[in-house]
């Protein structure tokens, strides 16, 4: 799993993903986002986004392409294989 999908607490739709150490630290601090409740107070490096304004459309999906790969990359190299993930072109 590398993201979730949902309602925050106004019913405005917040989207949780996995992130990098680096981004992790960088986004906790940025408005619009916090560390994901019940991920990130059990050590995990999750973010939620809870302003769902269009503006930030963009770095949504960024964050949840990095996400993907992140966990994609966790995968054996025999799965990731099987499923086509991180394959370098030949």
């Amino acid at each position: 799993m590398f993201a979730i999908g949902g309602w925050g607490k106004d019913k405005r739709p917040a989207f949780a993903f996995k992130t990098s150490a680096q981004n992790y630290y960088f986004l906790r601090e940025c408005e619009g986002y916090i560390p994901a409740p019940y991920f990130a107070n059990r050590g995990m490096k999750w973010i939620q986004q809870i302003d769902s304004a269009n503006e930030k459309d963009q770095d949504l999906q960024y964050y949840l392409t990095q996400s993907h790969r992140l966990v994609s990359l966790g995968l054996t190299k025999l799965k990731q294989k099987q499923l086509g993930l991180n394959q370098l072109s030949d």
